[in-house]
Formats: structure tokens, sequence, C-alpha cells
């Protein structure tokens, strides 16, 4: 056997690292394929973090029925997978994908060899959850959908954008909301605790609604009211949320975006540590980056949005409290640890579409021939009232990064949504997230194993979210799967130019059928609604 084993391996090496797709067709004397399709001689890597084995894998009707020895001509079609991995569709946790029936081949997330995503992350979700998933029947999507129910649309329905916390009634309504999200199948609740109006929350009020969700099976996961100079403090309010509510938290994008605070990470980690100890169920998500990407008005004080943006306005009219938000974000810069905006670069920008890929500091100077920080606040503010911008902020250490991403309950996500090539500068981790984690931080820099990395991205991220039969390689389970080369993948999109495709993934299937075949895009859309615990339908079989 070890003779067999060592010439197998050889084998292997020798082998032209290529995928080699044929169909096989049956002959009239024999009776119909066993199988629709088979992967083999694959290394499989099947996401629970064990060492890789070379295998084949036969699929039926979606799901993967035969691991081991499998008959090329017993399947349909076939995938001759030498010198690649074969690893469970990768799972993306931290998405915003509510306009993906505008882009339902999310080409951008399959070409990263992700196969299911988690949205209505950061506050923000769809109300309707049964309406949003039934949007599918019309409008079929290439992968598989999860939403969570946002407390920040959730409260924005019942109380607009006041800065105030809600009456007995209004909270109720809430409740009630919540409650019918999760019985429509939403995984858990979701807030965006920077953001108008989830800024407003309290603590209690978070609890509440978690309760509903705990109900259900649902999870919390947060975008935390403070990635900065008070994380601590931030991480501690998630904990206590999952503590009294009684469910699990899943801390989002968990990063320290405080230039004084880098290399903290080790006291953030161990918070984290410190709970699960206590028998508390905590997960973080993370992208493979130093920069976060979100909106302009994240900047400015939360008090000054209150009421809408048209409110806002009004205030920035007034001299005294114009100044005031001047002094307020001086501070609040002073404590970031920057000493300007440099750090900031417009994303997109509507308006002025030249801003595009510039930071703010850049912007400042052509607009105004000034450079100060106060020109630079009064060029956001003008931005801001022109109607916003998407962000990039350059604001984390990378030994942080690298940090969080050793940890064992760490998952990886994109914090993105579906793209399509425009005249907009997004982050590149819409487009090159998964890769570069299994390009730059394990083949090149070996920070994690590859089979490590892969549990990061599948089996985790389905064990947090409830996914039962998806995230592993096992017989029964659904055939989402991806092809890969571990020697040429890795992310090819940058700051300056992000809107490019990985490289090294030829295959990638959804629920058994190929979404990407040969690097090439196919017309299949097979995705379909990954369901909460909580979901109920009068017809069980359209339970998930």
């Amino acid at each position: 056997m070890k003779l067999f084993g060592r010439l197998l391996l050889l084998a292997g090496l020798i082998a032209v690292p290529t995928v080699i797709v044929h169909s096989v067709h049956s002959r009239t004397t024999r009776s119909a394929p066993l199988y629709d399709l088979v992967i083999t001689n694959a290394r499989i890597v099947d996401g629970s973090g064990n060492p890789w084995f070379r295998g084949d894998v036969a699929v039926k009707d979606g799901r993967i029925v035969r691991i081991g020895r499998v008959v090329s001509s017993e399947a349909r079609q076939a995938i001759d997978a030498t010198n690649q991995i074969l690893a469970p569709g990768f799972i993306d946790v931290h998405t915003h994908v509510e306009s993906i029936y505008s882009l339902p081949t999310a080409e951008n997330f399959i070409r990263m060899g992700v196969t299911s995503l988690v949205t209505g992350n950061c506050g923000t979700s769809a109300i309707d959850v049964r309406e949003f998933f039934g949007r599918m029947k019309d409008k079929p999507i290439a992968v598989n959908l999860a939403t969570l129910i946002a407390h920040g649309s959730v409260r924005r329905k019942v109380i607009g954008l006041d800065d105030r916390a809600p009456t007995t009634d209004e909270l109720k309504q809430m409740e009630a909301i919540v409650e019918q999200a999760m019985k429509d199948g939403a995984v858990g609740l979701s807030t965006g605790l920077i953001y108008v109006p989830g800024t407003y929350a309290k603590t209690d009020e978070i609890v509440a609604l978690a309760k509903v969700a705990a109900r259900y099976g649902g999870l919390y996961a947060t975008h935390m009211r403070n990635e900065g100079d008070k994380v601590a403090d931030a991480i501690r309010e998630s904990i206590q949320i999952g503590e009294q509510a009684g469910l699990p938290v899943e801390i989002s994008h968990f990063k320290i975006s405080n230039k004084k605070l880098w290399g903290q990470s080790p006291m953030t980690l161990r918070l984290v540590r410190d709970a699960r100890a206590r028998g508390l169920v905590v997960t973080v998500d993370q992208y493979a980056y130093t920069a976060s990407s979100t909106s302009l008005d994240s900047r400015l004080p939360s008090w000054l949005l209150a009421g809408g943006h048209e409110e806002a306005k009004k205030r920035l009219a007034d001299k005294s409290t114009h100044q005031r938000v001047i002094d307020d974000m001086k501070e609040a810069l002073k404590r970031s640890g920057f000493k300007d905006y440099d750090f900031a670069v417009v994303a997109s920008y509507a308006p002025d579409k030249s801003f595009n890929g510039k930071s703010i500091a850049e912007i400042t100077k052509l607009v105004r021939k000034k450079n100060d920080v106060t020109s630079q606040i009064e060029r956001m503010l003008d931005m801001y009232v022109a109607g916003g911008a998407g962000m990039i902020y350059h604001g984390m250490g990378e030994d942080d990064v690298k940090r969080i991403m050793q940890e064992p309950f760490t998952m990886i996500a994109s914090d993105s949504g579906v793209h399509q090539k425009d005249d907009s500068v997004p982050h590149p981790r819409g487009y090159g997230n998964n890769a570069r984690v299994l390009g730059h931080y394990v083949r090149e820099l070996k920070l994690i194993g590859l089979e490590d990395a892969i549990r990061k991205m599948t089996s985790l991220p389905a064990q947090t979210f409830g996914f039962r039969d998806r995230g592993l390689i096992r017989e029964g389970f659904a055939a989402d799967l991806v092809i890969f080369d571990e020697n040429t993948i890795i992310d090819r999109a940058t700051y300056t130019d992000p809107n490019q495709f990985p490289a090294g993934i030829s295959y990638v299937l959804v629920n058994g059928e190929v979404v990407l075949d040969g690097n090439q895009m196919t017309a299949a859309r097979p995705g379909i609604a990954l369901h909460g615990s909580g979901f109920f339908s009068p017809d069980a079989s359209a339970r998930n």
C-alpha cells in the first residue's frame, strides 16, 4: 500500500496541471448512467479541516452520492481534476446583495468560488423576507441565498430616523416584524450600530429583538458600535447581547480601525476567547485586506444625521451647528490616530466621477486649492450635501489582519455586494477575497494551512448559520463544489484597478449544476433560498 500510494503521488506530480471536461454518452446497449456528473482524480479538501485525500466524487440530482472510486463511464459528464483541489463551495456569511436580482449571475462571487451568500448584514435588509425569497421564481440566481432580518431596517420602518428610544407599542411592532421574518426564513438578526438609525438604539432594545430571533433558532450578527478607540467596549456589548438574549453571536468584519490601537488584536481576540470559554458561542468574520469600505456619512457625527438627509442639511446651514460638526470630526480624527483624511478614498461619487479613486486629501487640494484638515472636512460635508459617496478607508494594520485570520473561530467573508464593471472604483474584496486568502496568505505567506483556510470558508460558516447540508464534501450533502489550482490561485483585483477576477479557479458547481465551466460562466441559475430553522411553510417540501 505504501508503494502504491507513492506511485499515485508521483503520478499526480508528473501530470499536467489542467482540468479536462468531457461528456460520456451511454451506449444503446447499456442502461442510463448512474450519475449526472463525476469529478475524478481530485485532491479532496472536504471542508472539515482534515488533511486532503485523493478521490472521485459523483453527483446525482444536485447531491453528492458517492465519494471514492467512480468510473467515468458511469456518469453523463466527467471532470478530470488531476492536480486540482476539490473543495466545498465557499460560503460568504457577510454580503450586501439585496440587489442580486438585478445581477443574478453574481459573477464576482462565483469566480471567487463562492456558492452561498448571507445578506441582510450591518442593519440593512429586506423587511418582507418571504417576498424577497419569492422573487427567485421569476428571477433565478446562480448562488444560494440566505438573509438576516436587520434591526436598522426594522427600526426605520417603525420609528423612522429619529434619535430616541422606541415606545412600548413601537417595540412590540418591531418584535412582530422580526418574528415574521424569522418564520419566513431569516437566519438571525443583524445590527449596524455605527449607522443611522441603528446607532440610536440602546443595548436593551437590541436584546429585546435578539430574544425573538433566539426563539426561532437564529443568531445575532453585528457591525459593532465601535471598531476604533472603543472597540473593547463594543465587543463586550456584542457578547452581552448574545448572553442576555440566549443566542450565538457573530461579530462582523472583525478589525481594529484605529491607528493608535494597531497591534491590540491580542486583547480583542482574548475577549472573544474568554466568552467562548464561558460556554458562549461567539464567532467572527474577516476580509483579507487592511482597508474597509462604507459610506462617507459614517464619518459624520450621528447626531447630525438624525431625521435624515434633509434635516442634516438644515442643521449644516446653521453656522454654529456647522462649526460643531467640524469640531467633532476633528476630535474623532485625532482619536483615530490619523493626521488627515488621506486614508479616506472615494469609491463612487455620482456628482463627479473624476473623484473616484482619489483620497479626500487629493480631492480637497484639487477643488479648494488647500489641504488642511478643516478644508478636507468642509469638502466632505459638501459631498454629503450633494448626495454622499461610497468610500474606502485604509485604517487597519496588517499584523492585526494576520493575527485575526489565524484564530480557529474566524470565518472568511467579503463584506461585498454583487458587482459589474463600471466607472466606480470599489473595494477589491468583492473580486478577490477568497482567492487572496488561498493565494497570498496560504501559499505565499504560509500563515495558515490550506485545509484550515477552506474550513473557514465552508464548514465553519455552515455550522454557524445552520446550513445543515452544506460546507462539507459528504455523501448526501448538496453538490456545491469548487475546483481550483492551489499553485496558481491568486487575487488580481487591486485598490487602483479592482474590477478584475481572480486566477486559478476553473469550475464551480451549485446544487450539482456547473455555473463556471473552464473559466467561462454558464447560463445555469440553480441557486435556492437557504432558510433559517424557524422557517414555516404549509408545503413541507419547501423547507431547505
